[in-house]
């Protein structure tokens, strides 16, 4: 690989051209000007990046994703992890701080991790859940996410999934979970077939989920705008939304207590 004309093709091709020229005398005049102010830093312990890059691969990112990712050659993270071969020298004990930042940078997000990976199901089934709610009838679903129905029922079953069925599910929810399913010629009949649905089995609406909370096993659906909170179990009568989430139960159960506490 021809290295671009700069520091690096200076110190080691040997280039002696303009360019390379004035990177080497930039690099050396910030050098000086660190060493002037006790600065200097050169070099980091390596072993930070080196086990970083060890788990990104336990979960799956490829030497070349990560060096992508970290616009970082893909030798550096190869020597990073084994060392020189042809030269007999082991992994190094320590590398350049830019290095280290850019691999520390890398994280096993959903963009990042293969398609075959598993997550958790919960995010996906109430994404799904919630389009029902929506009015979406789950045919319509499984048509868009191109499954049989059979395939879209055993999803919503699931505890777990892959990433890329994650990521399809995710992008269908931003897609229609704004949109009114009658407007995309859905019938009456059957939009309101999946209303009925989703209420008798309970399933929260996309009013109820935050971005932050939608895929947080721990988190419960705000029917109200107010679950959790010791209003919230009147909510629930004078919006029509029964029977009341269990938050709102137990925050009433708490106020109540509260409420003898002070008395007493």
């Amino acid at each position: 690989m021809t290295r671009p004309h700069g520091y690096a093709r200076y110190k080691l091709d040997g280039c002696r051209c303009y360019t390379c020229g004035f990177a080497a005398a930039q690099y050396r005049d910030a050098r000086d000007h660190a060493i002037r102010r006790g600065t200097w830093q050169p070099y980091v312990d390596a072993e930070p990046a080196r086990a970083h890059v060890r788990e990104l691969l336990a979960c799956g990112i490829g030497t070349r994703t990560i060096a992508a990712l970290a616009h970082l050659d893909r030798k550096q993270v190869y020597v990073l992890l084994h060392g020189r071969s042809d030269r007999g020298t082991p992994p190094p004990a320590q590398i350049r701080p830019a290095t280290a930042a850019a691999i520390l940078s890398v994280e096993p997000t959903w963009e990042n991790l293969p398609g075959t990976t598993t997550v958790a199901a919960v995010g996906t089934v109430r994404r799904l859940q919630a389009l029902t709610a929506r009015g979406w009838p789950q045919s319509r679903l499984a048509a868009r996410l191109d499954m049989t129905p059979g395939n879209f029922g055993a999803l919503l079953a699931r505890e777990h999934v892959t990433i890329a069925t994650a990521r399809r599910v995710r992008s269908l929810y931003d897609e229609l979970w704004r949109t009114d399913p009658r407007d995309h010629r859905v019938a009456n009949q059957a939009y309101s077939r999946a209303l009925n649905q989703a209420k008798a089995k309970l399933w929260a609406p996309v009013g109820a989920w935050d971005d932050d909370t939608i895929d947080d096993p721990q988190a419960y659906p705000d029917w109200t705008g107010h679950c959790g909170t010791s209003s919230g179990y009147n909510a629930h009568f004078q919006n029509g939304v029964l029977p009341a989430c269990q938050p709102c139960l137990d925050a009433r159960s708490a106020h109540r207590a509260a409420t003898k506490a002070v008395a007493a």
